[in-house]
């Protein structure tokens, strides 16, 4: 089934490097496109073939006329063709979109990355606005919203579901991580991997993961960076005016249905324990889906004081803008939590995103919205 994308590749006017985590359909978005051509480099004769006569590459951009659109897919398979986009762009006034599932190898390798002539876009899996009548939360929590995994959902496919999200960390592993070469011990790395999704929302302890994997912690910092770097989590940090003071963050995985898949629990219903981080994941990578999509140039964190904690901060150039507690359940708000909170940020708004209510209500002072409300106040921003 094909969905109704935000990002609108064809409203853009100039050359731009579009990434994101394997299956989140960025060959379907490009295909849409009318490109004067597209070059396939998952294509093994022809990514062969630029890497051994990256010069055939030139010639072919050559005979375009000027202000073509070329699609390249996969680009980081070849980083030489690079020097010849720059070129291209400079001398023939070529418009490129290039697209991969990683810039790591790219930045590692030390390739040409256009110096600024080109936007750095993000697809991401499924939004619920992108899903519209057909989004349900509780299969996203459950199975996440990688495009295909949708719309085998919506077709009652479940088994299908689970056989494509667990195919989808060894195809990780093997594409990804063996064939780029990111890591020479895939065994490792595989291991690390199942202990870093069951710590999946929880603030990460680099030296009790060192543990468990039996490797080096700095093997372990390492491990976490290529997930950073190929898409797969990211890391959030905590608030704190000094960049230098910042420590111990949190890591999230970008899809519930693939941490689910690495942590082996797609069989089973969602535990009242697990609910809360499921719950975490999902929604704070909805907030990241907002605003790379709107060009929003928020930050996001979590603010912690000892013992208390709320789950997210929206931070603009000029500071903190509004905070987020995320409620999975029936239990109530630490008004502890929040006093101190209040105490530290008078002036910031301190709204609850409730899994369970399905209307707005009020704790004390707070305003408990629906998941759905919480969304759409921070996507319009009325803040």
């Amino acid at each position: 089934m094909l969905f109704s994308r935000e990002l609108k590749l064809d409203q853009i006017e100039t050359s731009l490097f579009l990434f994101g985590p394997r299956m989140t359909g960025k060959t379907t978005l490009l295909k849409k496109l009318k490109a004067d051509a597209y070059i396939d480099l998952l294509d093994p004769d022809l990514e062969l073939q630029y890497k051994t006569n990256p010069k055939d590459f030139w010639n072919e951009l050559s005979a375009l006329p000027k202000g073509s659109l070329i699609i390249v897919d996969e680009i980081q398979k070849a980083p030489v063709l690079l020097n010849y986009v720059q070129k291209a762009i400079d001398s023939l006034g070529h418009c490129f979109i290039l697209s991969g599932s990683s810039a790591r190898k790219l930045k590692r390798g030390g390739a040409n990355l256009l110096g600024g002539r080109a936007l750095d876009m993000k697809l991401h899996p499924l939004s619920s606005s992108e899903m519209k009548s057909h989004f349900n939360i509780k299969q996203a929590l459950a199975f996440g919203t990688l495009p295909k995994i949708s719309g085998f959902l919506i077709e009652n496919k479940t088994k299908l579901v689970k056989e494509h999200l667990k195919s989808y960390i060894t195809t990780y592993i093997r594409e990804e991580i063996q064939a780029e070469a990111l890591t020479r011990n895939a065994g490792a790395f595989n291991r690390f991997l199942s202990v870093a999704a069951q710590s999946n929302g929880q603030v990460i302890e680099f030296a009790n993961i060192s543990r468990e994997c039996s490797v080096p912690m700095s093997t372990v910092k390492e491990y976490f960076q290529i997930l950073e770097d190929t898409l797969i989590g990211f890391y959030l940090w905590p608030w704190n005016h000094s960049e230098r003071k910042k420590a111990r963050p949190k890591f999230y995985f970008f899809d519930t249905g693939v941490v689910r898949a690495i942590q082996n629990r797609l069989s089973d219903p969602i535990t009242p324990t697990e609910l809360g981080f499921i719950y975490e994941t999902w929604f704070i990578n909805e907030l990241i889906k907002i605003r790379n999509y709107a060009g929003l140039e928020h930050q996001f964190s979590f603010w912690r004081n000892r013992d208390q904690e709320i789950d997210i901060m929206v931070s603009s150039g000029r500071g903190p803008i509004l905070a987020i507690e995320l409620k999975s359940g029936k239990s109530e708000i630490q008004q502890s939590a929040v006093r101190q909170f209040k105490k530290q940020f008078p002036k910031v708004r301190l709204v609850v995103a409730s899994l369970s209510d399905s209307r707005r209500k009020k704790a004390g002072d707070i305003d408990v919205l629906p998941w759905k409300q919480a969304l759409e106040y921070y996507r319009t921003g009325n803040m």
